[in-house]
């Protein structure tokens, strides 16, 4: 049998390996955004990548210089407040990404504004989101909200949305309206395809289920849905009913939001007085869970 050190070092090999290639493969594919949609037709994105892209709007200077010197200071921000390994892959994939813009040259795709704005940002969110997969990004925009989220009440989301929007205002003023407008567009594409890498195709569901039938409920999740179930021990009566047997069974289990509706119903048929809470689960990893794409 192998060693516990020599299965350690194989995994984290495999996980250094994969991680090479996911920023390699969001190298290119935010330098084909770049190249061949955004920078041939004065689009612009969010976020440092998008500043970057109006300063050579304006001015003209190669935008791997700018990239680099923009994100500089997120760099070290991100060496302070996430650590010196992430800080290092981030430099080195920033240079990557410069190094392509310089070396590499992509074809001009199309000259139609609106798949320019789409397919612009889908490639350069596909990019980001792999790069970040792989443990770093190529857009300080997220390290410098996280700055300001812990110096202030406003939340990441908050913070990026008020970046993007002086960004996209100084756009319409020194570009034109119709750019800034379009360069929206690519950035909600960029973001959706980030989301969509980084998520995956599947949204998972936490569900929470309070029931005097829990055991039967319990049953049907696991045998009909084929998920894991945890039970967590509770008591009831604190509210304006008082129960006489307060000790109750507290059922838990993930599901995909195509199986919602299942689980409500199946939940309905058994216990059609059940208390349901669900929320939102952005990462899984373990138990009986498919993995998503990429995972």
């Amino acid at each position: 049998m192998q060693s516990k050190a020599k299965v350690t070092k194989k995994i984290n090999r495999k996980t250094n390996i994969l991680s090479i290639l996911l920023i390699l493969a969001g190298i290119f594919s935010a330098a084909f955004g770049l190249e061949s949609y955004l920078i041939p037709n004065g689009f612009i994105d969010g976020g440092v990548t998008g500043i970057s892209l109006l300063v050579n709007s304006v001015t003209g200077l190669p935008l791997s210089i700018l990239i680099f010197l923009f994100n500089i200071p997120f760099i070290i921000m991100g060496y302070h407040q996430i650590g010196k390994k992430f800080a290092l892959k981030t430099l080195l994939a920033i240079i990557g990404l410069a190094l392509v813009l310089i070396f590499v040259k992509f074809p001009i795709i199309t000259t139609d504004k609106l798949l320019i704005s789409i397919f612009g940002g889908f490639f350069l969110g596909g990019g980001i989101g792999l790069a970040v997969r792989g443990g770093c990004v190529i857009d300080g925009t997220e390290i410098l909200a996280v700055f300001i989220t812990r110096k202030s009440v406003l939340t990441i989301g908050d913070t990026i949305l008020v970046i993007n929007i002086i960004i996209f205002t100084v756009a319409a003023f020194i570009l034109s309206i119709e750019t800034a407008m379009y360069s929206i567009l690519t950035y909600i594409s960029a973001s959706k395809t980030i989301d969509f890498i980084i998520q995956g195709i599947e949204e998972y569901t936490g569900v929470t289920i309070i029931s005097i039938k829990s055991k039967e409920i319990k049953e049907t999740i696991m045998h009909d849905l084929g998920r894991g179930v945890t039970i967590y021990k509770g008591e009831r009566g604190f509210g304006s009913h008082v129960y006489q047997n307060k000790e109750i069974d507290i059922v838990f289990t993930v599901i995909t939001r195509l199986e919602i509706a299942k689980l409500k119903s199946v939940v309905e048929q058994i216990d059609p007085t059940a208390f349901v809470v669900m929320h939102s689960i952005n990462e899984t990893k373990g138990g009986i869970i498919k993995q998503r794409p990429l995972h």
